[in-house]
């Protein structure tokens, strides 16, 4: 590991560093005047615009300005609600668990291009949101569990149809049109076939690490661990196990070639990133924007109220 990648934390900007007026009008004035805001992005992977105090009054200039194209959630697996214009809450997980940090959506066919989050209210104690350089995170896995996953992964779902546990294939991809879904699958490479229940099983493979089209760095770039059932931990897993087989988990994981993922590999790159990464302690009305690709994300337990806003583009 080297000192370069083991140093990295977000860039953090306010007012006094851009001499800006500590208002929301401060930082919209900055990044109108920003023409090398891609360059800014990908040098530093991940940029925090503190002290600004935004509120949900100015979020949708401030959005505007960092995300040109919003996308949707869709094929998403984390449950949220979607409360604007391609905005939605962080995540609904309850708030005493981890969130192991990943890179949204890339167990897709596509994903975006930048993350974008806004905090709205932040937690009482805790709800910080770990960032983890995707270099780092490669190199700190055994070199064993690295060669492993080297032909990729394969993704399972089953998403029912209005009733069952999980998500419905309806919120997943936003659309009741099972033509919409087809063509979504179609275009993403992705086996499906509809169940007699109305459910919807899909299977992708998909690779374990990608390389930034920008700097060519390779990054662990999947989500297996927590497609896994180790990822939960032992006694969640074993109580899934109980309820019913793998293949009719909500979502499972598998190798490529559908050869099953030990338990210490999961348990490894969940530990490995968590331990990598640098925790953002949410200050109310800071705008976080990441490079989705160099950098993944998870979500510290919190208590007391939170509310994280998130919004993406290509």
């Amino acid at each position: 590991m080297t000192d370069g990648y083991s140093a990295w934390a977000p860039l953090v900007v306010t007012p006094a560093d851009i001499k800006a007026e500590a208002t929301p009008e401060g930082l919209i004035d900055y990044l109108r005047g920003l023409d090398d805001l891609d360059v800014l992005l990908v040098r530093e992977k991940s940029l925090v615009f503190r002290g600004f105090d935004v509120g949900t009054a100015e979020l949708e200039s401030v959005m505007d300005l960092l995300l040109p194209n919003r996308l949707a959630y869709v094929n998403g697996n984390s449950p949220r609600t979607k409360v604007g214009q391609n905005v939605y809450t962080s995540t609904e997980y309850p708030p005493e668990y981890t969130i192991s940090m990943h890179n949204e959506l890339s167990y897709a066919h596509r994903w975006p291009a930048r993350l974008f989050f806004f905090c709205e209210r932040a937690a009482e104690t805790g709800g910080a949101t770990p960032l983890v350089d995707g270099v780092r995170w490669l190199e700190a896995l055994d070199p064993e569990v690295r060669e492993r996953f080297a032909g990729g992964v394969r993704y399972s779902q089953n998403l029912h149809g209005g009733q069952g546990f999980g998500k419905s294939w309806q919120d997943t991809f936003e659309t009741g049109s099972r033509t919409e879904v087809e063509a979504i699958l179609t275009d993403g490479d992705a086996n499906h076939e509809w169940t007699r229940d109305g459910g919807l099983r899909v299977s992708q493979v998909r690779p374990s690490t990608a390389r930034h089209p920008v700097t060519g760095a390779e990054v662990w770039f999947n989500q297996a661990d927590q497609w896994h059932a180790a990822g939960l931990g032992d006694e969640t897993a074993a109580a899934l196990h109980r309820i019913m087989p793998a293949k009719d988990l909500p979502q499972s994981v598998t190798f490529a070639d559908g050869s099953p993922i030990p338990a210490q590999y999961i348990t490894q790159v969940r530990d490995r990133g968590l331990e990598a990464a640098v925790d953002v302690d949410w200050q109310t009305g800071d705008v976080l924007l990441v490079d989705n690709m160099l950098v993944g994300h998870g979500r510290r337990p919190f208590t007391g109220p939170r509310r994280v806003l998130v919004a993406m583009s290509d």
